[in-house]
């Protein structure tokens, strides 16, 4: 088996596929030496840790060096967060593709909106033609790759975010998309009518109202992500300490 068939077996068991986010190596490392089977970039914390915004701001080539860099120093799947894909353009959003598959990714999430001045969402139409050409492409090249469709009803607040996704949902897994993406999902309710709209394996993320990894497994959630929830909470941890350390005049805190 290879790690791509690995990956989308992952998405077939009865538990959640827990996916842990990460930003570099040592956190890749890290995740990896707990016993995460497999891994996928943060965009936020990714672009953060290097000093730029979250929002396609970091330039592809340094996330390409970024990827390279952590896949090359682990030995389970890595699935990237693409955003919108670092184009506007289709035919560059399959080239950006093609590179990471290059360096043996095994996964994207590709999302329906767009994080401009004021963020937007694609029209279902617009989002679909991508993915069908993402998945005509992979199949005319045989490549094995798992699209995560991200639709971000929730993340943009739109006033009925169910019933928006529900109305996309079948739409994209028609065109090809490997899994659903549904970040800030978290009544359980909602979560159950999503689940039941779809026969692909549907992905939610860390927020503080999420259900427990059990309640998730017995509604039909596939897959749970970090998201940025780990980098921020890592960054907060590092804010404390060291105001320990002034607040102490002393190093003692951290050993």
């Amino acid at each position: 088996m290879n790690q791509y068939e690995l990956f989308k077996e992952l998405h077939n068991k009865p538990e959640p596929l827990l996916l842990g986010n990460v930003w570099d190596v040592i956190s890749a490392r890290i995740l990896e030496s707990k016993g995460f089977k497999a891994l996928g970039t943060s965009s936020a914390a990714l672009a953060r840790t290097l000093g730029y915004e979250d929002g396609e701001h970091i330039p592809f080539d340094l996330l390409l060096k970024m990827v390279e860099r952590i896949i090359s120093n682990i030995h389970v799947p890595l699935s990237v967060d693409m955003e919108g894909g670092y184009s506007r353009n289709i035919e560059q959003i399959i080239q950006n593709i093609d590179k990471l598959y290059a360096l043996g990714v095994v996964g994207i999430n590709i999302e329906d909106s767009l994080k401009a001045e004021k963020p937007y969402m694609l029209s279902a139409g617009e989002f679909t033609k991508i993915l069908s050409s993402i998945r005509e492409h992979f199949e005319a090249k045989n490549i094995e790759m798992f699209i995560n469709a991200r639709t971000d009803a929730y993340v943009l607040k739109l006033p009925e975010p169910l019933n928006e996704t529900l109305k996309r949902i079948k739409a994209y897994e028609n065109a090809g998309a490997s899994g659903i993406f549904v970040p800030f999902l978290s009544d359980k309710d909602e979560i159950k009518k999503v689940v039941e709209s779809t026969k692909l394996p549907v992905n939610v993320f860390a927020v503080q109202q999420l259900p427990t990894f059990a309640e998730l497994a017995e509604l039909g959630i596939k897959r749970i992500s970090m998201a940025t929830s780990l980098h921020r909470a890592t960054i907060k941890a590092m804010e404390n300490l060291v105001q320990t350390i002034l607040d102490d005049g002393s190093f003692k805190s951290l050993y």
